[in-house]
């Protein structure tokens, strides 16, 4: 896929998705989760390894590129079964998919609130990530059932059940040829979020059943629907990458560069240093990470153009340090572990959730820890992370025949998030 390396050529609409060709994407996805979890993993005091993190440098975090590649490798995957078989059939397919983390999102919310039943004290560490649900508020367990009432760190999950259930209509459109009016809608939603046209039915729904959603999905939709589009556009090689991204000229990778620079230096003035309140003030309304500003719009499409470029283009400039960052991050997003995962990444995202949840319990009732702990405690979360996803992998290493395959063998890539 020419979009990620320089040497291969796009896929044509009759040609197979396999993990080889796209096994960058798994790698990033496996790369979005590990550092959602250590952004969510909690320590008395903090913690020094969380600030190895691209997030400290840039308005971008692993949600934006993990909702992104859901969208994208939706619109490759779903939009090539739906040109093959059919709106029907896609749609079945799609929305089995979103049943399917409806019922992980579901159970991941049972399991904490059995959890809070039997952890002394766990009304008072996990009530800031809980709210007021627990089993003796049954509208808050009917609102958290209807995705309304969302624990944090499970928030994500809604968001694809929403976005799945529209995601047929959408690919059937862009295969159509509609997709400008597919992206001009996701954009009009999306600045109707900014100006808080949203707001009156927040607040109509507020009064029926408690609410409580930090990422609003009117919003964050953006982030998909540009993914999904470009898959569609891709599976239909109505693409020419080429004239994004040119080593001869590097007019636009700059530009990129110069944009991340800036927000660089902005993340660290707010993150490290004390800004003026009038400041301050205006990057707050600028920079809603829930609403997904325009802060963190302007810096995610710099940062992806930028990386994109980089990864693509690097190896064929006469820049040392380019070609080197180009391996680098080739390496990186390709690491077997990475790959891991990313294939399984529902099943990963519910158990980092758990995961981050008893580890806040571990460190109430037997911390603070100091330094060295905490980043063994954090290692170790991260390796664990590949539990769900090596149990899946070697389930699906017997093949129907009976004979063994290898764990982490090639297979074909899926649209999962």
């Amino acid at each position: 896929m020419r979009l990620f390396h320089p040497h291969a050529e796009p896929p044509s609409p009759g040609g197979s998705l396999v993990a080889g060709r796209l096994a960058i994407l798994d790698g990033l996805r496996g790369y979005f989760l590990v550092f959602m979890f250590l952004n969510h993993l909690t320590f008395t005091g903090g913690y020094l390894l969380v600030l190895l993190n691209h997030a400290e440098l840039a308005f971008v975090e692993g949600a934006q590129g993990f909702v992104f590649l859901s969208g994208l490798l939706a619109g490759l995957v779903h939009g090539r079964r739906m040109a093959r078989h059919g709106l029907g059939t896609a749609t079945v397919a799609i929305w089995n998919r979103a049943a399917e983390i409806y019922a992980y999102a579901l159970g991941c919310v049972l399991i904490i609130l059995v959890l809070q039943t039997l952890l002394p004290g766990s009304w008072v560490y996990w009530h800031h990530w809980l709210g007021d649900l627990h089993f003796g508020r049954g509208r808050h367990v009917a609102a958290s059932a209807l995705l309304l009432y969302q624990p944090d760190y499970l928030d994500v999950l809604p968001q694809y059940v929403v976005y799945l259930l529209a995601t047929p209509p959408l690919i059937w459109l862009c295969l159509q040829g509609r997709w400008a009016w597919v992206a001009g809608g996701s954009i009009v939603l999306w600045l109707a979020v900014q100006l808080g046209a949203h707001l009156a039915l927040a607040d109509a729904v507020a009064r029926l059943l408690p609410l409580r959603a930090y990422f609003n999905a009117f919003a964050w939709q953006l982030v998909f629907v540009a993914g999904l589009v470009l898959g569609t556009a891709m599976i239909q090689d109505r693409i020419d990458w080429s004239r994004l991204f040119r080593a001869d000229r590097p007019q636009l990778a700059l530009v990129a560069a110069m944009t991340v620079l800036f927000f660089a230096i902005w993340r660290v003035w707010s993150n490290h240093f004390a800004m003026p309140e009038a400041v301050e003030a205006r990057l707050r309304a600028l920079a809603n990470r829930g609403e997904f500003g325009p802060v963190y719009l302007l810096n995610f499409v710099a940062l992806a153009y930028l990386v994109t470029w980089v990864v693509r283009l690097g190896p064929a400039t006469a820049s040392i340090p380019l070609r080197w960052l180009a391996y680098l991050l080739d390496r990186l997003f390709k690491l077997s572990f990475l790959r891991l995962l990313g294939r399984h990444s529902l099943q990963v995202y519910a158990w980092h959730v758990i995961a981050v949840y008893l580890l806040k319990a571990v460190d109430e009732n037997w911390g603070p820890f100091g330094e060295i702990g905490k980043t063994a405690i954090a290692v170790a979360g991260i390796m664990l992370l590949a539990v769900p996803a090596w149990m899946l992998e070697r389930t699906k290493a017997v093949p129907r025949a009976g004979k063994l395959q290898p764990a982490f063998a090639s297979r074909p890539i899926d649209p999962r998030p």
